[in-house]
């Protein structure tokens, strides 16, 4: 497989908490990541794809209102599969991701409720599996925050993970 090269009119795109973007070879998508979990789809024969940043495993019950939220990782994912589908592609086709889940407070006390990235990252998880997605990479949990860029084009996907300085 030929990598395709960088494009002169590259578009950077930086992705808050509970977005997510779609694109086309143009595009550079970038985050950071605490708890938080970013899924990459990337479409190795069209070089087309796409990143979420989601904060949370679900809505813990709360009824949703009909519309989609990236904030939370089932929603971030269908986000994202409308996406591919828009595209006229199938989600199997997609090369899958994972990036985050880090323990923000590593000195604080390990209760469950506290532990949203192992949280974030079970979901991550339990989604891939549910959805028989292709995963093909990951960089999950552990301490600190991550950078995450995508290059769609490549489909190449650069980090640097960091501890926090006092850890």
């Amino acid at each position: 497989m030929k990598s395709a090269p960088k494009p002169d009119d590259l578009v950077e795109i930086f992705l808050k908490p509970g977005e997510f973007h779609f694109g086309g070879p143009d595009k550079r998508i970038r985050t950071v990541l605490g708890s938080c979990v970013s899924l990459v789809f990337w479409h190795p024969d069209r070089h087309v794809g796409g990143m979420c940043h989601y904060l949370l495993p679900s809505r813990n019950g709360n009824a949703k209102s009909g519309e989609l939220d990236g904030r939370y990782a089932d929603e971030a994912l269908e986000l994202l599969l409308r996406e591919i589908r828009r595209c006229g592609t199938l989600p199997g086709e997609y090369q899958v991701k994972l990036f985050g889940g880090g323990d923000m407070f590593p000195k604080s006390p390990k209760i469950p409720a506290t532990q949203v990235g192992r949280r974030n990252v079970e979901a991550a998880r339990d989604l891939i599996k549910r959805y028989n997605l292709n995963c093909v990479g990951e960089h999950l949990e552990g301490i600190g925050h991550r950078n995450v860029i995508f290059d769609v084009w490549s489909g190449h996907v650069w980090l640097k993970h960091q501890e926090p300085c006092d850890s």
